[in-house]
């Protein structure tokens, strides 16, 4: 049984597979930015001229949702908390639907570059101007807690060099944006999400011959209480469950790929809506198998250490530093292969940073360069674009060093970027779904979604949910061999108690709010703020005269982006429907050649004509 004293450390082998992803990250850039000389316009560098194709923007989707918070949280996740966090996959399909049939086709079609542009064009320039602020605040602090959190977890382990790795990461992220642009962050993304893979599946592998195959792994987690997949309690006040996982996971992550500009950006631009409604379901297949490796170290995690918690006994310090104690565990006889596993956290981190850095300065051109500059030229633009990015990857790793000051707040930051999707989510919803919609009920909305839900996020982070609500499953350190600790690891003199039978401490002085209003589980702080936006936004709309107002069918979702369907429907239905449209094309022509007997024509029925003109609108034949 693994202790403290007896994990292996990194080995120059390890180093130089880290530098080798880092180095292979950098000469993708260099690639882009001499054999790709074709991208003289912003156009070009921040949306890859529009001619991407589907799979290398699926999996560039991917990489950029899965950073490294996940390759080191989920693990841990399932370890302490069991597998009930697997249910999350159902949440990424409804994710993957929404954001393909409702919002990318109104993105793609207005050919738009920043997601905040669809905003002036619905609204008006304020809420733009809003929108815009609270993704670059959003982002910029995302970015930064990215970069530092799993580069302290690394380093508090292995002993990786902390500010080495950020410095490295932050650098090598920031060349090949500035000097590829989409291009490179895509192309690197799909090499990245591999490694990631590649260092999910070390892991995986080692762990089954450690522990003499499959079965045993999946007999421990069955009796250990891992495998809890359904529960269906509807208790909103439940950290996880089936509930609050596909109902605030969904309004979480679609507020990331439904109008967030790291992941809108790259599917429009893929060459065709088909390649970026492909790349939309394909990311979804690679979500589901990155996902399922984590889920299973997870598992082999709980097996390895069921009678030796390296958490509850000190040996690690935080439950996300548990993911790195096993890689130098189990592999430590393998030089290089704990050198994998650190690359594909820090993979994870690269393509989060990169798409960060891409989509800020994109949103900045579009929303504070282009609206305000109009004479500049594409030649200006591109070079603009360029050294936004370089701005933006300083700003970043600036932002790294400001989280590392932020201690205990890491967590309270976290929730804050995550509550800021929600009402932006509910600000696009109501543009896109609603045509009575105006500007004064999505300014309001946006505004009162927002303070709601950092009422709600704030005062959980004040006021903390009582430790049983969120105790994890029973943890043993029985069979802890203490007595081979060494003198180079800090643990405390008493042994901890065990996790598993810990009680509520004392509470004094918590508001009648703080059990039940700031004890919801934290993945609905984003769906509350998306409800309360568009229940607002609608509500002010009608009294302020929305249905009056006139809506350009372009900015709303229309049956015409659901005609593809008709292959769906029984084959009478498309028959009947094609007559009809035969019925308008030749109404159509003979009104042409007889315009004073076309309209009266005995041949039309009144119901004829409704009915071949109302498919002929859907399918654009008269327009």
């Amino acid at each position: 049984m693994a202790t403290a004293g007896d994990i292996g450390t990194f080995t120059v082998w390890d180093y130089v597979v880290f530098a080798l992803m880092l180095l292979i990250s950098a000469v993708i850039g260099i690639y882009y930015a001499f054999a790709g000389r074709k991208q003289k316009t912003s156009q070009d560098f921040l949306m890859g001229g529009r001619s991407m194709s589907a799979v290398p923007v699926a999996l560039s989707l991917t990489a950029s949702f899965m950073s490294a918070v996940t390759v080191l949280g989920t693990p841990a996740e399932v370890y302490r908390f069991g597998a009930m966090f697997s249910v999350v996959g159902i949440a990424y399909a409804i994710v993957v639907l929404i954001s393909s049939e409702v919002f990318l086709p109104v993105f793609y079609r207005l050919g738009i570059t920043s997601t905040y542009e669809y905003l002036e064009r619905r609204f008006n320039k304020c809420v733009r101007l809003i929108g815009t602020i609270i993704f670059l605040i959003q982002t910029i602090i995302y970015t930064g807690i990215v970069v530092y959190a799993p580069a302290l977890a690394l380093n508090q382990v292995t002993g990786f060099h902390l500010w080495g790795a950020i410095v490295a990461t932050g650098a090598v992220c920031t060349f090949y944006c500035t000097l590829g642009g989409l291009k490179a962050v895509v192309w690197t993304d799909v090499f990245q999400v591999g490694i990631m893979v590649a260092g999910f599946l070390s892991i995986i592998i080692r762990a089954v011959v450690v522990q003499g195959g499959i079965a045993p792994i999946l007999n421990d987690s069955y009796y250990g209480g891992r495998l809890n997949f359904w529960d269906f309690n509807p208790n909103p006040l439940q950290r996880h469950s089936f509930w609050t996982i596909v109902i605030g996971g969904t309004s979480l992550w679609t507020g990331i790929y439904g109008c967030n500009q790291s992941q809108v950006q790259r599917y429009i631009a893929c060459k065709s809506r088909f390649q970026a409604k492909l790349a939309l379901y394909i990311n979804l297949l690679a979500l589901w198998a990155i996902l399922a490796c984590a889920i299973l170290c997870g598992l082999a995690m709980y097996s390895i250490y069921k009678d030796c918690d390296p958490w509850t006994a000190k040996f690690v310090s935080a439950p996300d530093q548990l993911m790195p104690y096993l890689t130098l565990d189990i592999l430590r006889d393998y030089p290089g292969l704990p050198g994998l596993f650190v690359a594909c956290a820090y993979s994870g981190t690269l393509s989060t940073v990169s798409s960060s850095i891409n989509a800020l300065a994109a949103v900045t051109v579009e929303d504070f360069v282009k609206p305000y500059f109009k004479s500049l030229s594409e030649t200006k633009l591109f070079w603009i674009s360029n050294g936004l990015s370089l701005l933006y990857g300083a700003v970043c790793i600036a932002m790294a060093g400001l989280a590392s000051l932020l201690g205990g707040l890491l967590q309270a930051a976290i929730s804050i970027c995550g509550m800021m999707g929600g009402p932006l989510l509910g600000l696009f919803s109501i543009g896109i779904l609603f045509p009575f919609a105006n500007s004064l009920g999505a300014l309001i909305g946006l505004l009162v979604g927002f303070a709601v839900a950092l009422w709600v996020g704030i005062g959980a982070q004040i006021y903390p949910p009582l430790p049983s609500r969120t105790m994890p499953k029973y943890l043993s350190i029985e069979g802890c061999n203490f007595s081979a600790i060494v003198t180079n690891w800090t643990l405390t003199t008493a042994l901890p108690t065990v996790t598993g039978i810990k009680t509520d401490a004392p509470v004094s002085e918590r508001p009648a709010l703080a059990d039940n209003w700031y004890s919801l589980s934290y993945l609905y702080f984003s769906t509350i703020g998306t409800v309360i936006t568009i229940i607002v936004g609608i509500i002010v709309s009608l009294l302020s005269g929305g249905l009056k107002q006139n809506v350009k069918r372009d900015y709303l979702l229309t049956s015409q982006d659901f005609a593809y369907l008709k292959v769906l429907l029984p084959s009478s239905w498309g028959k009947k429907r094609d007559e009809e449209v035969k019925v308008l094309n030749w109404r159509t022509r003979y009104s042409h050649s007889y315009p004073d007997k076309g309209a009266d024509n005995p041949v039309f029925t009144h119901m004829e004509m409704t009915s071949a003109e109302k498919i002929g609108n859907a399918n654009g034949i008269n327009s």
